[in-house]
């Protein structure tokens, strides 16, 4: 039994540790410890590191601009090539697909998709770090495109009166169609070739971190309010109802009231093939979720619907029997590069640049979540030359901006793609659709094409149930959520997400200059310190106050920093001063009338004298008069104790503060001037001031500020709170075993005649000192 005991005794000390060592300073702790000052590198080592070059290092930085020779001298020819091969037909079919329907969200002929489905998978294959992702078309961005492409070239712009004619806009008005398309085309391609040169410029410039700006809760939002917009765009298509292109704020609900006014001329066919379009592109993508371990490769069923839909179409001929919109035509084989039309730049810049990030910021999250599944890493700011590169190339071949689709890279992943050899075989397939395939699909009807971006939303729309969840973790990601979305939903794409982005910023700036901060005090015997009001065992040290300031300090929260200094102090620093020169200033008077005295032990009144002391408080403070005194006498004064003059002085309990300066990362040139100026404020009325638990930075940051002198040394801080406060109770054990210290406060003196004070027997030894040093004055 001994034994057994003996044996628990060292696993019950695992749960406790005793530290004996001194009590650190900030001074102290440098000069034990021999600190070494950071010696920033020269201009000429900066300029030296910076171009030294070396055959690894040449090799390094080229295969960081092609990270193709990274991975793939590593291919695992045997282990791989299969998988990417399947995994490549299928995303090629879905591409196919998808790139002819997100066309139509970008207000270009069907065929200008199966391009942007195809260019850009040949520059990102070379130059993407991504093993996974599928790259072409996403309905998101498309739509921001298009909405572009619409404000840029309306209907009404294209308007012609006679036999020239190629179509109407709806309301019977002529409209040259085969202009407006070849314009909408350039204005897509010039887009896509600006927004290539932007991402390029963010890359070279190394700020991918800008999308880090771009929380989560924000794109939600925006890409939900995106999927709500995509679905009113393509619902006139599935009715086959035209409609004016609206763009801009509120152009949604004006796009939503006309389509419901022209209901009454739906076409019945297209409605009900997009509808059943919808129905069974939703359950089949249901089934493949619930069953995706059983069955090996997703079913196709986008590619699967349309080849019975264009089947259908051509055998029922709905075009002339049922007046179906259908494809029409396809463009068979490539066409030549075009230039961009650089004179419109100067109109599509500021939608170019959301468009960038939008776009970036979708692949790369995307990209990030198979990339910490598969334990590999991408490389954010060679994402956007990849990308950048990408849109250059394929805004010279008539294509409209590439990201990447989430259901299209699930079904690249799912069916087994390894590598990008999956993405360039998928382009393949889309390259046998453009030389081959494209006649075919003439009779598809346009309602099947929207039906099946409306079935690729669900994904999106389904993301408002993160909102209830949201809200329970953390209110101020909810709000961000629904006002981004609403924002997007009725300013537009851009402005919305704009909005978003400000509103986001604007709750982080909100945060930051009201922090959270509270009294700390002590658990009893030990060195942990936390907020008193949350703890009932906490115990604040007798005369000192804790105080934590959870958030940087700088000029939009030092006005926050000095109001939670006097709620947890319980008074102002500064009143407290100036009530101390107010009663000293009475105090004087009565004593040269005679009705007080001075003595070593404080001030009394005259015996069988009318006091008349005890005067009203109801002069206003003269600040100005009492900052200026003309002579200094030493009076000595107990301010915690009755005073003979009316003057409500807040009564100051503590001779210490401590500030917890623990989670402060930085302090701006406003920030160390306060704080400056608020030691000076409370050593005034004999409160010291110490800092503790701050970061090494903090210090080289008063340092280069000017923030220590003579009154303001490194030995009021720290290395943590419990330091602090143990110097303060050895402190004020040593000055107990001393004499009693009498405060000293200022006094004015109004005048160069001697004070006459009342003669009082005492024995010789107890020489006022008050009396003596004034004599000394008017002598």
């Amino acid at each position: 039994m001994a034994a057994g005991e003996r044996a628990e005794e060292p696993l019950a000390e695992l749960g406790h540790y005793v530290v004996a060592r001194p009590i650190y300073s900030e001074a102290g702790f440098q000069e034990e410890n021999e600190r070494r000052p950071p010696l920033p590198p020269t201009l000429r080592e900066r300029a030296q590191a910076a171009c030294r070059c070396s055959r690894k290092r040449a090799f390094q930085v080229t295969k960081s601009f092609l990270p193709i020779l990274e991975w793939l001298p590593n291919y695992r020819v045997k282990e791989w090539l299969i998988s990417d091969v399947i995994s490549g037909v299928s995303t090629g079919l879905v591409a196919t697909l998808q790139g002819l329907a997100y066309a139509l969200l970008v207000a270009v002929p069907v065929g200008y998709g199966l391009y942007s489905a195809f260019f850009p998978i040949l520059t990102y294959f070379f130059l993407g770090t991504s093993r996974h992702i599928s790259v072409g078309p996403f309905p998101v961005v498309s739509l921001m495109v298009g909405s572009v492409v619409l404000s840029m070239a309306p209907d009404d712009n294209f308007l012609i009166d006679g036999s020239n004619a190629t179509g109407t806009n709806g309301t019977g008005t002529l409209i040259d169609t085969e202009s407006r398309d070849a314009q909408r085309v350039l204005i897509a391609s010039t887009l896509t070739f600006l927004v290539g040169i932007l991402q390029v410029i963010f890359g070279v410039l190394q700020i991918g971190f800008i999308v880090r700006y771009l929380a989560d809760p924000l794109v939600g939002g925006f890409t939900t309010a995106a999927a709500f917009q995509v679905l009113v765009s393509q619902l006139k298509i599935v009715l086959n109802v035209s409609t004016k292109n609206y763009n801009g704020v509120l152009s949604i609900i004006y796009t939503l009231i006309e389509t419901f006014e022209k209901i009454g001329t739906t076409n019945i066919a297209d409605l009900i093939a997009g509808l059943l379009t919808i129905f069974v592109c939703m359950v089949v993508k249901e089934i493949n979720d619930r069953f995706k371990h059983k069955i090996p490769i997703p079913i196709p069923i986008e590619v699967i619907v349309t080849i019975v839909a264009t089947g259908i179409s051509y055998a029922a001929d709905l075009e002339k029997k049922y007046n179906a919109g259908i494809v029409k035509s396809i463009p068979r084989g490539f066409l030549p590069p075009e230039p961009p039309d650089v004179s419109l730049f100067s109109q599509m810049i500021a939608a170019s640049f959301s468009i960038a990030i939008v776009a970036y910021a979708i692949a790369v999250s995307v990209g990030k979540v198979y990339a910490t599944k598969y334990d590999y890493a991408i490389d954010g700011n060679q994402e956007f030359i990849a990308f950048g590169f990408s849109n250059i190339f394929s805004g010279a071949f008539s294509c409209f901006v590439a990201t990447t689709a989430l259901s299209r890279t699930a079904v690249q992943e799912s069916t087994g793609g390894k590598t990008q050899v999956a993405g360039i075989i998928s382009a393949g397939i889309v390259l046998i659709s453009i030389v081959a395939l494209g006649k075919l699909l003439e009779p598809l009807q346009k309602s099947v094409l929207a039906a099946v971006v409306i079935a690729n939303l669900k994904g999106m729309f389904m993301q408002v149930f993160d909102v209830p969840r949201l809200w329970r973790q953390n209110k101020v990601d909810a709000m961000i959520w629904v006002f981004t979305c609403v924002a997007s939903i009725i300013l537009g794409l851009d402005l919305g997400l704009l909005a978003g982005l400000l509103f986001g910023l604007l709750t982080v700036v909100l945060r930051v200059q009201f922090p959270s901060w509270g009294g700390f005090g002590n658990i009893p015997g030990t060195d942990i310190y936390k907020k008193v009001k949350d703890y009932k065992n906490v115990i604040e040290p007798e005369g000192v106050k804790i105080l934590k300031f959870s958030s940087p300090i700088f000029y939009a929260n030092i006005d926050g920093l000095k109001s939670s200094l006097k709620s947890t102090v319980g008074f102002d620093a500064v009143k407290v001063y100036n009530k101390r020169l107010k009663a000293l200033r009475k105090i004087q008077k009565l004593i040269k009338k005679g009705k007080l005295k001075a003595t070593k032990n404080g001030i009394i009144s005259e015996p069988g004298i009318n006091n008349e002391a005890f005067e009203t408080d109801e002069d206003p403070e003269d600040n100005e008069d009492l900052q200026v005194p003309t002579k200094e006498v030493e009076i000595q004064v107990d301010w915690n104790s009755e005073l003979p003059v009316k003057v409500n002085i807040p009564k100051v309990p503590i001779h210490s503060l401590i500030l917890d300066f623990g989670a402060v990362t930085f302090l701006d040139i406003v920030a160390v001037r306060s704080i400056k100026t608020i030691i000076r404020e409370f050593e005034r009325i004999d409160v010291r001031v110490y800092f503790a638990s701050y970061q090494d930075n903090l210090i080289s940051q008063l340092e280069r500020s000017a923030f220590f002198d003579d009154i303001v040394r490194k030995d009021i801080f720290f290395l943590t709170v419990h330091d602090a406060v143990l110097y303060i109770r050895n402190q004020m054990t040593y000055s107990d075993n001393q004499d009693p210290i009498f405060e000293k406060i200022s006094l004015m003196q109004e005048c160069k005649e001697p004070i006459e004070f009342t003669e009082t027997s005492r024995p010789d030894d107890e020489l006022d000192v008050q009396e003596e040093a004034m004599r000394r004055l008017a002598s």
